[in-house]
């Protein structure tokens, strides 16, 4: 559109820029986890190297994806050996997380252990984990500090709505970690914590959970010394019989890792967190001075060179401020707001319009 007049912008005056975080509380239901629709909600995969929750059938179009789960344990761990089932996926899912999210160790092509504290100094290890990995859908831009609460059943398997007949329930949170980096780390995966179970009092780590990736890491030792049940057992167990009495460390040597994530699913009783959406702004004050913007750009304005506005030659000029246009320095349109109703301007007015650009 033509403009017949700039007003240009100071930068240390007419602009600044804020930040502002929006959170969502999302419950995930241990039932959902466990397959509400007889485990079609639940998608593996023929290379049997994870499994992905939905909401809803996966097959559905209005089906959500909520997170994937897979496990792993590190070379150097004693579950480790080739006779071991799926060995090599179980050792690569492993080290491709540490990558992803941890890097490795000095010069070497080493990589980092996942260990159960703050330090990453090569104590507290965590050889066997199990791993969430939540959609982005849910998570947004990270998971809110201090926020996450994972509720499991340690004794027999779960249906969803009860812990599991005879099982006690951990409850993981990140506690202890806050927005001020109180308890928080960082790494190449970004910002990350450590998951305690609430009510132990060593508080010793039995998880690390990574913000802004949106990531879940829990050894496997979470479930050592279950006495009450084995892993594996359970009335879900109706196409994996053979594996009823295998304890966690024979699960992981013996199991398939769809077989080991089933188990693990149905002792997940209650997760949620609230997820971050980071909305970064641009606000800019555009003033029209009163000897500025008394004539309209619309063609129409003028009739045979006349305003059709002003009925008296001597009246003052008169406009409505409908649209506000940002302009490189080159002259180039850039961004174009509306107003929500047209201002009145003429010589006795000043305006100042605050556009803001969210991004």
């Amino acid at each position: 559109m033509p403009v017949r007049s700039f007003e240009p912008l100071n930068s240390t005056t007419d602009v600044t820029r804020t930040r502002t975080f929006l959170h969502e509380v999302l419950p995930i239901t241990g039932s959902i986890v466990s397959g509400t629709y007889s485990d079609q909600n639940i998608k593996n995969y023929t290379h049997g190297q994870f499994q992905s929750v939905y909401d809803y059938p996966y097959l559905s179009s209005s089906a959500n994806h909520i997170f994937d789960m897979t496990l792993g344990y590190d070379e150097s761990s004693p579950l480790s050996s080739s006779t071991a089932t799926q060995n090599a996926k179980k050792i690569n899912m492993y080290n491709q997380f540490t990558q992803i999210l941890l890097g490795y160790t000095g010069s070497s092509d080493t990589v980092r252990l996942f260990e159960n504290d703050l330090k990453l100094d090569g104590t507290g290890s965590m050889k066997e984990v199990f791993i969430l990995t939540f959609s982005r859908l849910l998570t947004k831009d990270q998971i809110k500090k201090g926020s996450f609460k994972l509720q499991l059943a340690t004794g027999s398997w779960a249906s969803g709505a009860n812990p599991g007949a005879g099982g006690k329930v951990k409850i993981l949170q990140d506690a202890s970690a806050s927005v001020d980096g109180t308890k928080v780390g960082n790494c190449i995966g970004g910002d990350y914590g450590i998951l305690y179970d609430t009510n132990a009092k060593d508080n010793v780590g039995l998880g690390v959970l990574f913000y802004q990736a949106g990531i879940a890491v829990l050894t496997a030792s979470l479930f050592s010394g279950v006495t009450n049940s084995n892993f594996n057992s359970g009335s879900f167990v109706s196409s994996s019989a053979k594996y009823d009495s295998l304890d966690i460390d024979e699960s992981l040597v013996s199991a398939s890792i769809s077989g080991s994530l089933d188990a693990f699913r149905h002792r997940i009783y209650d997760l949620q967190f609230n997820n971050t959406t980071e909305i970064n702004s641009t606000i800019y004050f555009c003033r029209a001075p009163h000897n500025k913007f008394n004539y309209s750009s619309n063609p129409t304005y003028t009739s045979g060179s006349k305003i059709r506005v002003k009925n008296v030659a001597g009246d003052a000029p008169l406009s409505y401020v409908t649209t506000v246009g940002l302009y490189s320095s080159s002259n180039e349109l850039l961004a174009v707001a509306k107003l929500s109703e047209p201002l009145r301007k003429d010589p006795t007015t000043e305006l100042t319009l605050r556009v803001r650009l969210d991004y």
